[in-house]
């Protein structure tokens, strides 16, 4: 397996598989250009994207840069072989290189396999987490 960061459209699009939905050309365009997103994907042998973690760094005034994690995918088929920790733990490595002084992800209380990655990549629990959104678009 070789991971390594998209760096192009054209590598986006090729794991869009692994998305929630379709990746649109200027979706991508916009993540790639943004200072501080980072997707990292995960590659069979042979080449074929398995695995994917996004991650968005965060500036505070008062605390400087975190990186979240905001997204971890592996195809169905190439569950439970470690890909989904090695994703994690490159990403952490990545944030480190970057300066920033920690990493967090919000998830589902009652999400297993995720719960279990994020531990096994060393994750702590931090305690109770909620989440409340805006829906801004018409």
């Amino acid at each position: 397996m070789d991971i390594r960061a998209a760096r192009t459209v054209a590598e986006l699009q090729a794991a869009e598989r692994l998305f929630d939905g379709p990746a649109g050309a200027a979706q991508c365009e916009r993540f790639l250009a943004a200072p501080g997103h980072l997707m990292l994907i995960a590659y069979a042998a042979g080449g074929t994207p398995v695995g994917m973690v996004s991650g968005v760094e965060m500036t505070h005034p008062d605390k400087g840069t975190e990186m979240c994690l905001y997204e971890l995918s592996v195809d169905e088929g190439h569950r439970r072989r470690g890909i989904g920790r090695a994703l994690v733990e490159a990403l952490a490595a990545e944030a480190r290189a970057r300066g920033c002084y920690g990493m967090w992800v919000g998830v589902d209380t009652d999400n297993e396999a995720a719960l279990a990655t994020y531990a096994a990549a060393g994750a702590q629990d931090e305690g109770v987490f909620t989440m409340r959104g805006w829906p801004l678009a018409p």
